[in-house]
């Protein structure tokens, strides 16, 4: 995430008018909710709402008007030190202060009292005068996005990060309560994907009761989740979308329990248990016929059957020209120790290797025609492909040149230089550390390196890396390595060439 704030995880609850103008009442809020979550142990914060409503409000409409919002306002009216003793109680609970201003007066009374983060509202989401005022203060932004279209989005984003704000967006469906046909969580995944370097949250106005909207978000991967609180008492009863202590603990622990559903983005090794389980299921290989000592095993001399027992050769790892180290007789598993397993085809690292390379392409978003020219560099022989070497996909070789490489994680490309060709790197995506005229440079996706004919240079990545290469013609033979093992080799030796993907030409 970009900026100093960290939104992710972070709880906001929001007291909005639920303080019902009364203080005593909203002290009992707050304290009541900072309990929750300091029994379950999150990041939170507590947002109050602010209007100056002697100028919010027209003069027309300070009685009697006829605006569903303007009594509840009126008759809900706290002034500046009632507030302060409200946000002083936040501070005491040691939570985030949060505040939501809705005019430009509000927004200074904010940053006069020390409030942590400014909440900016679905309404007031296209307000450019207040967004103007807000974006001034420096203070870390969350902005919710009920109601607006996708370009609407991306006007708020841009004009953010034209200011230099550190925000993060709540979707947001902006219908008290909100039914469930109505949440679009999906949409969370859309702005993720479209807004990369930002925090993505649900702000939420559904039924209390209900947890499953809060762990369906988080699948889709919000990070931030924000819904509005109160006290039902005799005095004073709730609306149907704001939620009681004992409804925010629920909903904290279905998130919690959403993040254990969840789980990693990247694949794990399988745990011990998984893979004890699944090899209970396998099939292993067995001797159908007796086999001597030193003889080449075939298909017709084995079966596979389960159970499959630990150490077994097992039925995906079959493959004729295994050889016995040992007699077997009929119906005996054959074990690993006991058999020679045949070495694989000459290009198997290379055919091995591609799937990975299409999944990083994959990753990149990086989308290739049906005509294109593939070298595989393996600078010191086949074997060390995955070490030493590259994928470099030719899309154009005119008089400018185009290419897609693709490294894959703990991949070195040999220092070397070129006689006639000047060229650009561009990381699209991963990380690509390279060395140009002795100086080191770490690139990050949108990063570019420029490397002049005749200047040494070389290049790897730790995680795994897709960059495009935008160069003067390209011509075989054009490159001069350090090691003089390598210009020695001839051109078919250290590279093949296929067209797409070779599939049958390697």
């Amino acid at each position: 995430m970009s900026g100093g704030f960290n939104f992710k995880d972070l709880f906001v609850l929001d007291v909005a008018n639920n303080h019902q103008g009364d203080v005593d009442h909203g002290l009992n809020i707050i304290r009541h909710h900072c309990a929750v979550m300091k029994k379950h142990g999150v990041r939170g914060g507590i947002k109050f709402q602010f209007r100056q409503l002697d100028t919010f409000i027209h003069p027309s409409h300070q009685r009697d008007s006829d605006n569903q919002h303007i009594p509840r306002f009126l008759s809900t009216r706290l002034d500046r030190e009632q507030y302060q003793v409200l946000f002083d109680e936040v501070k005491k609970q040691s939570f985030e202060t949060i505040c939501t201003p809705f005019d430009e007066e509000s927004v200074d009374v904010i940053t006069d009292m020390g409030f942590n983060i400014i909440k900016v509202a679905s309404c007031s989401a296209t307000d450019w005068p207040l967004l103007e005022k807000i974006a001034a203060t420096g203070l870390p932004v969350i902005v919710s996005t009920g109601g607006l279209t996708i370009s609407q989005i991306d006007d708020l984003v841009s004009f953010f990060s034209h200011k230099g704000v550190d925000f993060a967006l709540m979707h947001c469906v902006s219908i008290y309560p909100t039914p469930s046909e109505k949440c679009n969580l999906a949409n969370i995944s859309m702005l993720q994907k479209r807004y990369p370097q930002h925090a993505i949250g649900w702000s939420t106005h559904e039924n209390p009761d209900d947890t499953a909207p809060i762990m369906v978000a988080i699948g889709h991967g919000a990070q931030m989740y924000e819904r509005h609180i109160g006290l039902n008492t005799d005095a004073y009863k709730l609306n149907a979308y704001s939620s009681t202590p004992e409804q925010v603990g629920a909903w904290i622990i279905a998130s919690r329990d959403a993040q254990k559903l969840s789980g990693f983005y990247d694949r794990q090794l399988p745990d011990p248990l998984e893979t004890g389980s699944i090899n209970t299921l396998r099939r292993g290989v067995f001797a159908k016929l007796p086999i001597k000592k030193g003889e080449t095993i075939s298909s017709n001399q084995v079966y596979f059957s389960m159970p499959y027992s630990e150490g077994q050769v097992g039925s995906g790892l079959w493959k004729e020209g295994i050889k016995a180290k040992a007699d077997f007789k009929p119906d005996v598993p054959l074990l690993l120790c006991d058999v020679i397993m045949p070495p694989g085809p000459k290009f198997q690292v290379i055919k091995t290797a591609v799937h990975e390379v299409k999944a990083l392409l994959n990753l990149a978003m990086v989308h290739l025609g049906s005509e294109f020219e593939v070298e595989y560099s393996h600078h010191y022989g086949l074997a060390e492909f995955t070490k030493v070497g590259a994928v470099i996909i030719t899309c154009i070789n005119r008089e400018y040149c185009k290419k897609i490489l693709v490294q894959l994680p703990n991949q070195k490309h040999p220092e070397h230089f070129h006689k006639r060709k000047e060229e650009t790197f561009q990381v699209l995506w991963g990380e690509l550390k390279c060395v140009v005229d002795g100086h080191q440079h770490t690139l990050l996706p949108g990063d570019t390196a420029l490397v002049l004919p005749g200047v040494w240079h070389h290049f790897w990545s730790d995680t795994g890396c897709v960059f495009e290469e935008v160069s003067t013609t390209h011509f075989s033979n054009d490159s001069v390595y350090r090691d003089n093992n390598i210009n020695k080799m001839a051109l078919e030796e250290r590279k093949t060439i296929v067209d797409h993907w070779g599939t049958y030409q390697i």
